[in-house]
């Protein structure tokens, strides 16, 4: 029970459901309330059918280009770590998003189901977290509910944008999506070491 409470908040911490509110509200805002949440559960719908598209076929295609396991997991950790420290160290998850809407009659699948929910720092992550090498079936479908199980809560929170928002404003969110950033940083760099150890212990085997 514990493990999957880790791999939920991991999860937690790649999509950051939070950092996604000011995302959300400004991309609605021309909107009425009941179009606002047919959006936030669309866009959730449609993030989890593009994660779960990468947790099916993202091994797939890696291993149709010849990319060992050994390789995915530093170059995936290499590109998860850049993610998070421009979450760390950036304008931050809100700003950056807010920034690329443009047009706001098609903003279900941009901004907000991608990047904003299934951003490339998640689609990466679900990757790694099912692959076909370390992970049995049983454990894959297990960590796809899991995802499934973060998507709902994001659509929740989503749908309670407005009440999040006032109760902890948006440096609160800032803040909070900081964190993830570092969260997501530490998994990085343990999957850039588990790879480079994988790579020499099978060299000097």
């Amino acid at each position: 029970m514990t493990t999957y409470l880790t791999v939920i908040f991991f999860i937690f911490a790649v999509i950051d459901p939070i950092g996604s509110i000011p995302v959300y509200l400004e991309a609605t805002k021309e909107f009425d309330l009941s179009y606002k949440k047919k959006i936030a559960i669309r866009a959730s719908l449609i993030a989890f059918l593009i994660l779960l598209f990468f947790i099916v076929v993202g091994q797939l295609i890696l291993e149709g280009m010849s990319v060992s396991l050994d390789a995915f997991q530093i170059s995936g950790g290499v590109i998860l770590f850049l993610f998070a420290l421009t979450m760390i160290f950036g304008d931050g998850k809100p700003e950056n998003e807010k920034s690329q809407i443009t047009d706001y009659k098609r903003v279900t699948i941009f901004p907000i189901a991608i990047p904003s929910i299934a951003s490339p720092g998640a689609i990466m992550a679900v990757v790694l977290m099912t692959d076909n090498h370390i992970y049995t079936i049983q454990q894959q479908i297990i960590s796809t509910l899991l995802v499934l199980i973060v998507i709902i809560l994001t659509c929740l929170i989503l749908l309670g944008a407005n009440h999040f928002q006032k109760r902890i404003g948006n440096y609160g969110i800032t803040v909070i999506s900081k964190i993830m950033g570092l969260m997501m940083a530490a998994y990085a760099v343990q999957s850039i070491l588990s790879g480079i150890n994988h790579f020499f212990n099978t060299t000097t085997a």
